[in-house]
């Protein structure tokens, strides 16, 4: 609690703020109120929750489901082939150079006021940092650990989920906590540019009425959804490092007697290697199977499947 408290009291403060200058203005039609926007919250809570909300929702969590499926899709595809690299790397970055409010009456004209057109505005925004975090990710690990394994005759394959998806999966949550509020965002503007139902769309039908509360009630119950999924993220990953399933090792120490133990550092295996004496390598035993410490020793070595 005391980690969050410095930006609880900047909350507190800016809300503070912003509603004595609202009461300075005077203008709910401009600037509503704190407490002006809670209450017309209250009074839209039927429309906003029950069938505003849960179109936006549909929206965001299709739109953030192919994403992710694209942009590993898309890392896996420029770390397999140099050449595709070459190809796709360019046409991605190129692809965030395109406003969003410019093509999105293209998806409109296309597939109408469907719930695709909307979706397809959500990957535009999603998908970037998705394949482009992973692909980095595949790009961080060690050529040497590669090149070990390769040693002992590990496929193209095993050197994929041994040790390159491992590496890329910190990679792949941090682009999960950036893209979970980039899908709402865009669901919102895909909807405020044209749709019959969704938050935008309600936020869009409120400015027409000037009702400045109910522009912003919209947005501050998107702003809290958002929030909440990536605090679930969150909360998932501090879990998991206090239960001990993420680490910040990837190696195995092994000592001049060949004793070694280690823990790799994902948030999906823990790896559990137990001490072991041995004349001519170590080994581990996990609950993966058998692992051999490689190097001199004493130094600091890599493990992999035998």
């Amino acid at each position: 609690m005391k980690k969050h408290l410095p930006s609880v009291i900047l909350a507190v403060v800016l809300l503070l703020l912003w509603q004595g200058i609202a009461m300075i203005i005077d203008a709910a039609y401009i600037l509503p109120s704190p407490t002006q926007i809670c209450v017309r919250l209250w009074e839209l809570r039927e429309p906003l929750f029950l069938v505003h909300l849960p179109a936006t929702m549909k929206v965001t969590a299709i739109g953030l489901l192919i994403s992710i499926v694209l942009g590993i899709l898309l890392a896996v595809s420029m770390d397999a082939n140099e050449k595709v690299e070459r190809a796709l790397y360019p046409v991605i970055v190129a692809s965030q150079t395109i406003p969003t409010t410019a093509i999105a009456p293209l998806f409109i004209l296309w597939f109408g006021y469907s719930i695709w057109s909307k979706v397809l505005v959500t990957i535009l925004i999603t998908f970037f940092p998705i394949a482009i975090t992973v692909f980095d990710g595949f790009k961080a690990t060690k050529r040497e650990m590669e090149e070990l394994l390769q040693t002992y005759g590990a496929t193209k394959a095993d050197i994929f989920w041994k040790l390159k998806l491992p590496t890329a999966l910190p990679n792949f949550f941090s682009a999960i906590k950036m893209a979970i509020p980039l899908s709402v965002i865009g669901a919102a503007i895909a909807e405020w540019l044209g749709a019959q139902e969704g938050l935008g769309y309600f936020s869009k039908r409120m400015m027409t009425q000037l009702d400045g509360a109910g522009v912003f009630a919209p947005v501050v119950l998107l702003s809290i959804t958002a929030m909440l999924a990536v605090g679930i993220r969150l909360g998932i990953s501090f879990y998991q490092m206090e239960k001990g399933d993420l680490s910040d090792e990837k190696e195995i120490v092994c000592d001049a007697h060949g004793s070694g133990y280690g823990i790799r550092h994902d948030s999906l295996w823990k790896w559990r290697i137990r001490r072991h004496h041995s004349r001519n390598h170590r080994r581990g035993n996990s609950a993966g199977g058998f692992y051999r410490c490689a190097g001199l020793v004493p130094q600091r070595g890599t493990c992999f499947p035998v």
